[in-house]
């Protein structure tokens, strides 16, 4: 991986909106790199302080572990529900209602 699909995948997190999520894959494809998802795993386990991270689900629209917290899942619901983001009664946030697209790629 290189520092530049880093970067840039950094640039995209940072601009996630308050409420909004987006997943690992719709990540990875908004940057050029459909099959990409585990590299923005990747990228999302070393983030950098100060980027909304928790703004970043599974495309199954659930929190994923973290090595951020002990229990990342956990802090990762909480962050998002004060955000405003519902999840039902199995975890699920609704993706087609949180999930935060832009039309200009990186």
């Amino acid at each position: 991986m290189n520092d530049n699909f880093l970067r840039r995948v950094y640039r995209l997190v940072a601009r996630i909106p308050r409420g909004k999520v987006v997943t690992y894959g719709e990540i990875a494809r908004m940057l050029g790199r459909p099959s990409g998802a585990r590299a923005v795993g990747w990228a999302m386990h070393h983030c950098p302080e100060g980027l909304p991270w928790h703004r970043v689900v599974n495309a199954q629209g659930r929190v994923s572990l973290t090595a951020r917290y002990p229990d990342g899942k956990l802090v990762q619901q909480a962050l998002l529900e004060e955000e405003g983001v519902a999840f039902d009664a199995a975890g699920r946030l609704d993706l087609e209602k949180y999930a935060w697209t832009t039309v200009d790629d990186e």
